[in-house]
């Protein structure tokens, strides 16, 4: 029995992983609902500048042939910081990309953290899907009072997991301990901010 709870644990969570891949696609379409600002330390304005960023950040990178053609780059945004993920043979078209959308207005800082190598095949974007929401998940363990596990952007890309977000010191060292002993984890990079306890 205790085999069947956890495949069905797994495959929801697989199934999670995946319906969540679309997640930025579908906040960026979406209005900023009040229900998501109420846990959200970001000002309300900023949520909208970080989806216009996204929005104009995907744009450049959809419209660059020569990106396209020799790097896979991934964008996230939390609080007018980009952070750029994914793999490619030439990293000159990368930095050039990242000086791009560098000059996007409000962008305080852009995170280059794409690798040179090969494109990553379906299932390792499949299994960086997976791990993502497994660290999600496991976000819901931090037993710390008044700690919000939506409070944490979570990116994952070969196995390095990448976390963002307005966080207390003592919030961030539970979560950067939290991340670490999720299987699969190979690397936790931490790019807080930082707020007053």
């Amino acid at each position: 029995m205790k085999g069947k709870v956890a495949a069905a644990k797994n495959l929801l969570i697989g199934v999670l992983a995946l319906a969540l891949g679309g997640c930025a696609a579908a906040v960026v379409g979406g209005a900023v609902t009040g229900a998501a600002l109420v846990h959200d330390r970001r000002s309300a304005g900023t949520v909208i500048d970080d989806q216009d960023i996204l929005i104009r950040a995907i744009t450049m990178r959809e419209q660059d042939e020569r990106l396209n053609q020799q790097a896979n780059v991934n964008i996230d945004v939390y609080n007018l910081q980009v952070l750029l993920t994914g793999q490619a043979e030439n990293m000159q078209v990368v930095e050039e990309f990242r000086q791009r959308v560098a000059a996007i207005p409000r962008v305080r800082n852009v995170f280059n953290e794409v690798t040179v190598g090969a494109e990553s095949t379906w299932s390792e974007a499949t299994a960086d899907a997976y791990l993502t929401s497994r660290v999600n998940i496991a976000l819901f363990d931090v037993d710390l009072e008044g700690f919000d596990p939506t409070r944490v952007e979570v990116t994952s890309s070969l196995g390095s997991v990448y976390l963002m977000g307005l966080l207390t010191p003592t919030e961030a060292d539970a979560v950067t301990e939290a991340v670490r002993f999720v299987s699969g984890v190979k690397r936790v990079v931490k790019l807080f901010e930082y707020i007053d306890q």
